[in-house]
């Protein structure tokens, strides 16, 4: 059952209909977030401080909050009234990749303003492992999605020191926490194998479980409330695909920023052929195969 509909009053303004940009690590939400915080009337997060405190929380243990729908509601909005706030220093407080985003540089003013402002957002990491308790806290949300061969996923995971770091036997909880989303891991086999894992099966298995909760999420929400993005088709087609989004967010989204990604060198679709060595690429199939071929990517090789 959805939660009753509460009135959240952020800089003097009703927030309606915000935008939450969510996927798997490295499934490209940063592209859209970048585009989306820079386009005019819009405050898009990443990252805030009272926002993370949040999504990990529940990411983490989602048994704190089932059973708990509302209260668990209660907290998110607490937390995005205060991470949406527009104060003359408040962006000092942003982790680089949102100052980044907003093209801030050394500037300490605020990346939004209160006038003209039209929409709130968020684009946090990990975002998308605390979605049935965001679609609590705003049943009238729109979420957009993104999808990435899981390849190439694993590829950029494997590279991030900060991805990795929950790998690590103090973080990785899945004996205290089962079944545990945010490391996909949900049935006494996934836990029986865990530790034997190659890093590569592990991220496998964190972009499999974000992608069985982008299905289940995409049968909760109506069409006008969810749309699902292939990065491959952003790189490949930035102007319709931004078009899409802007009738779907009901925002023009900044065109040169939408340009910019074709001329992204570092921003290409297979490169895990390169990147991941023949035993990595077999480990991530054999995990998340049957993921892989259900959202449309050929695979390459099961052991």
């Amino acid at each position: 059952m959805r939660s009753a509909r509460h009135i959240l009053i952020v800089n003097g303004r009703k927030v309606q209909q915000p935008v939450f940009i969510i996927g798997a690590p490295h499934s490209g939400t940063h592209l859209l977030a970048r585009a989306l915080k820079r386009a005019d009337g819009v405050h898009l997060t990443i990252g805030q401080s009272s926002v993370l405190r949040v999504i990990y929380a529940f990411a983490r243990r989602p048994s704190i909050y089932d059973g708990r729908g509302e209260a668990a509601a209660s907290v998110l909005r607490d937390a995005f009234g205060q991470g949406w706030r527009i104060t003359a220093h408040g962006c000092l407080e942003c982790v680089p990749e949102c100052r980044e985003a907003a093209g801030l540089g050394t500037s300490t003013g605020p990346c939004a303003t209160e006038r003209g402002l039209q929409l709130y957002g968020d684009a946090s990491p990990d975002l998308a492992y605390c979605a049935e308790a965001l679609t609590d806290a705003f049943p009238d949300a729109r979420i957009v999605q993104f999808i990435r061969d899981g390849r190439d996923v694993v590829a950029c995971m494997l590279r991030d020191p900060a991805v990795l770091s929950w790998f690590k036997p103090s973080f990785a909880n899945i004996d205290s926490e089962f079944p545990n989303p945010f490391f996909g891991v949900e049935t006494e086999e996934d836990r029986d194998i865990w530790t034997d894992l190659s890093l590569a099966a592990k991220s496998a298995m964190r972009w499999r479980g974000a992608v069985r909760l982008a299905a289940r999420l995409r049968r909760s929400l109506p069409a006008e409330q969810l749309i699902t993005v292939r990065y491959e088709t952003l790189i490949e087609r930035p102007a319709a695909t931004a078009a899409a989004i802007s009738t779907f967010v009901g925002v023009p989204l900044a065109p040169g920023q939408m340009r910019e990604l074709k001329e992204a060198p570092s921003i290409t679709a297979g490169g895990w052929r390169r990147a991941l060595s023949a035993d990595e690429t077999a480990d991530v199939e054999k995990v998340a195969g049957e993921e892989l071929r259900r959202v449309g990517y050929a695979l390459h090789s099961v052991r």
